[in-house]
């Protein structure tokens, strides 16, 4: 016992050795547990899985040098691993924190700004797209970035992005003009479309791989009011609202305006299913065509659609947090029958088992559009690492999400959403509706997002790590996030 307790010690002491030179250099910005700097960046992760995780030191740089002064002092010392933490959304364990090691919270490096034009918007890699767009608003402009406020601009672009202007615009990373990030050499460079092009479109899709990225620089457009909100419908309408969002997002011309995400939703406590859209029209304009044949089902729960701005459309009350979390993802070729298939395995597979777990599971299954008018951005754009071209023709994204409270549950939790996507994926497939894709910002951590993009690509990734972190820093010294494939 004695032994195991000095080994320990032993293993934790190279750690705290770097956290104290980190101390020397950087002062307060440096955190030890139980200070209230660092029980407030754990306390701001959105699972549980993620905020039990407890890192021998917490460093929270306000600046690109800070972050540089960092990776300089810790690169290359392997007994002292790190994580990077941006809006702390992601929720396996690790992601973006790390146990024993050093956890960099980029939540300081926060500052929006634009250029005197007003065509591109300036942003702290540590930002929320809630600080993001409140300061945009009274500007007439916006940005491609998340559906939800609290979700942190890092993790969401550099994993591709989705936001409610994809169609008018593409991913979130493909509008990314430059990066501001620091290497594994410490070195604070810029990645554009003329300076190293090569890790500019690495970074698109390319995750934590390459270095810390401390600045977005992102194409802003006009942008007004817009429409949008919720509605709720009832589970008994699930075969016409199935019909209703595979027209929509199988239409060859895909109304570049419209955003939405329908969602069936199953709550173990009272083993009730509902059905939730955000729905959106990024142009004021009430009840467009595109969304007739979904808003005439009834009944209508719950409708909030009307004007608003993207501040205020993305606060909505969002999800809750400090719960367990999960996500799995897929994407699909569009059918309604896929969606009803996949519904049933889910229903089926999930009605009575979760009703044995203490507090319940909340678990959901989200559609979105992943229409041409996405993906033909990329190419337009200079490009990027994800893979995905109209030649895939007009899919569905899936997010299976869940949460819930008994720690003692999340292997059967895990267990059931990873058969329930097998069973998922083996329908789509015997339909021939199975794509390659993996979206990252949705992915599990069984899952290999990265490898999804395509031999091309990720030959490509390698190439640009070899180039830019020959000693695989980023590789092996950050364990959390998806990897680039060995």
């Amino acid at each position: 016992m004695a032994q195991n307790s000095s080994q320990m010690i032993s293993n934790l002491m190279p750690v705290t050795h770097c956290c104290n030179q980190l101390a020397e250099l950087l002062g307060p910005k440096v955190a030890f547990p139980n200070s209230s700097i660092f029980l407030a960046t754990e306390e701001s992760y959105w699972s549980l899985q993620e905020a039990e995780l407890s890192p021998t030191c917490i460093v929270v740089p306000s600046t690109a040098e800070d972050v540089s002064t960092t990776i300089s002092t810790i690169a290359g010392k392997e007994e002292c691993p790190f994580a990077v933490k941006g809006g702390g959304h992601t929720p396996a364990a690790g992601s973006a924190n790390i146990q024993s090691g050093i956890t960099i919270d980029m939540t300081d490096l926060v500052l929006a700004s634009v250029n005197e034009e007003k065509t591109i918007a300036f942003v702290g890699a540590g930002a929320s797209w809630l600080d993001v767009y409140r300061y945009l608003d009274g500007l007439g402009v916006a940005v491609a970035g998340g559906r939800n406020a609290a979700v942190g601009v890092g993790g969401l672009t550099l994993g591709g992005g989705i936001s409610y202007f994809a169609p008018r615009e593409g991913w979130s990373c493909d509008n990314v003009v430059n990066f501001e990030i620091v290497l594994a050499s410490g070195t604070i460079v810029n990645a554009n479309a003329t300076v190293r092009p090569d890790l500019w479109r690495a970074l698109k899709g390319g995750s934590n791989n390459f270095g810390i990225v401390t600045r977005f620089d992102l194409q802003t457009f006009p942008q007004g009011d817009l429409w949008g909100g919720v509605l709720q419908q009832s589970i008994n309408s699930s075969d016409e609202v199935f019909s209703a969002f595979a027209n929509i997002a199988s239409a060859p011309q895909y109304d570049p305006y419209a955003s939405l995400v329908s969602s069936a939703a199953f709550n173990s406590t009272n083993q009730e299913w509902g059905i939730t859209h955000l729905a959106t029209y990024t142009k004021p304009v009430a009840d467009p065509p595109v969304f007739e044949e979904l808003l005439a089902i009834r009944p209508q729960l719950l409708n909030t659609l009307g004007f608003t701005n993207l501040s205020t459309l993305t606060n909505e009350a969002g999800l809750p947090v400090q719960f367990n979390w999960l996500f799995y993802t897929a994407t699909y070729g569009v059918s309604a029958a896929l969606l009803t298939k996949i519904f049933d395995i889910t229903n089926e597979t999930i009605y009575s088992t979760f009703l044995s777990i203490p507090g319940g599971v909340f678990l959901g299954l989200g559609f979105e559009p992943l229409p041409t008018a996405i993906t033909k951005f990329g190419s337009i754009k200079g490009g990027n690492s994800l893979g995905t071209t109209p030649g895939d023709g007009n899919g569905i994204v899936l997010l299976l999400s869940a949460f819930w409270t008994s720690t003692s549950a999340n292997e059967f939790v895990e267990q059931t959403a990873r058969t329930v996507m097998e069973r998922a994926n083996e329908a789509a497939r015997q339909m021939g509706m199975l794509h390659e894709f993996v979206y990252l910002d949705y992915a599990n951590q069984a899952q290999d997002p990265i490898q999804s993009y395509g031999w091309e690509n990720v030959e490509a990734l390698k190439a640009v790590g070899r180039k830019y972190d020959p000693d695989g820093i980023f590789q092996r010294q950050v364990p959390g996030g998806f990897k680039l494939p060995m």
